[in-house]
């Protein structure tokens, strides 16, 4: 591959902001909930390159053979990998490509096929385009994408601030989780936060039922969060993580009382036994192994089911918290029985034709 920009390249990235900035010629477009993905076309080679700007191409190996016959013959550019659902985007689906053996990896593009959704360019034919603002790349791109057709797609892009503030209320619901930003005179600055990006936050009361060891081994890395259903049962939502040092420490002592004889009859019980056993169901415990890397220690300490803590959350999963969450403080107040999924906002759901037609 002999491209003006090869890979590996570092995306550039967005920075959180809390409310939608409005600035003369500043553009919006939905913010993809996928894995990030820089595509490299040379001829009848293709590479899907990652975020940690690991590769990706052997994993999506039916967007290989799309991108080849929709993309110009020499081309480099920026977008998300995602996979559309019965009710949105599946991020699910998207993890279950992350998979050591073709053959489940085939299988997977047959059933559940991905799409590309383009956002910038940054090379084409013999030009690096990276130092031109962001207002040419997009013309470059608009003119490159053209003729081009599912599941290959453009992203929806205005410069009106009702618009995608419009967009940040409707589009929640195909599974979009936000608005980025982008000044038009912006360049392609790899790895740095230079965009801005708008995400939705709420808040819920969750129960604490484990915890993860930092990676230093001296405190608490994250917090496992419960939350019961209507049958009483206590479901593995997400995580409370990005402690900061001294709070790591105080953690460990402040729940250490409540992890004598926590297994006992804790909820989550079979899980750790599967874990201790090797077999894990095909369920996706606290304590599994990472997708990204099965070398991660994610074993976990039980905890009576004595606690509650309020977290800050962007947006669901299925029935998880899509990223990891963010301790508030915790609620003496609240009885761990009374944290339900009855509390969590749904966005209404929004076809997801609508928002590649926006």
């Amino acid at each position: 591959m002999d491209l003006p920009v090869n890979p590996p390249v570092s995306p550039m990235l967005a920075k959180l902001v809390r409310e939608l900035p409005v600035a003369d010629r500043m553009a919006y477009e939905p913010k993809w909930d996928g894995f990030r993905g820089i595509v490299f076309r040379d001829g009848n080679e293709v590479e899907l390159g990652s975020r940690n700007e690991r590769p990706l191409t052997r994993y999506f190996p039916e967007l290989v053979d799309s991108l080849e016959a929709e993309l110009p013959e020499r081309c480099v550019l920026d977008g998300e990998i995602v996979i559309a659902g019965p009710r949105g985007l599946d991020f699910d689906a998207l993890l279950q490509r992350i998979h050591p053996a073709i053959s489940r990896v085939q299988l997977l593009a047959e059933r559940t096929p991905a799409s590309f959704v383009a956002f910038d360019l940054l090379a084409t034919g013999d030009a690096d385009l990276r130092a031109l603002p962001f207002a040419r790349r997009r013309a470059e791109l608009e003119d490159l994408l053209a003729g081009c057709g599912p599941p290959v797609h453009l992203t929806p892009l205005t410069t009106s601030p009702a618009v995608a503030q419009d967009w940040f209320a409707r589009f929640e619901g195909a599974g979009l989780d936000g608005v980025v930003a982008k000044p038009a005179d912006l360049a392609y600055v790899e790895g740095k936060r230079v965009m801005l990006k708008v995400k939705h936050e709420r808040t819920a009361d969750c129960v604490v039922a484990g915890f993860r060891w930092h990676k230093d081994g001296a405190g608490v890395g994250s917090l496992l969060l419960g939350l019961y259903d209507h049958e009483g049962t206590l479901h593995h939502v997400g995580v409370a993580t990005s402690f900061p040092a001294a709070t790591r420490r105080a953690l460990a002592g402040e729940l250490a009382p409540l992890a004598h004889d926590a297994l006992h009859d804790h909820p989550w019980r079979r899980w750790a036994q599967a874990a201790a056993s090797g077999d894990d169901g095909g369920q996706r415990l606290p304590g599994g192994a990472s997708r990204w890397n099965a070398k991660d220690n994610l074993a976990w300490e039980p905890l009576r089911i004595e606690r509650v803590t309020e977290v800050s959350y962007d947006n669901l999963q299925g029935d998880r918290f899509r990223h990891a969450t963010h301790l508030v403080r915790w609620r003496p107040d609240r009885d761990p029985a009374s944290c339900t999924y009855a509390q969590l906002e749904r966005p209404v759901p929004e076809e997801l034709a609508r928002v590649f037609g926006a």
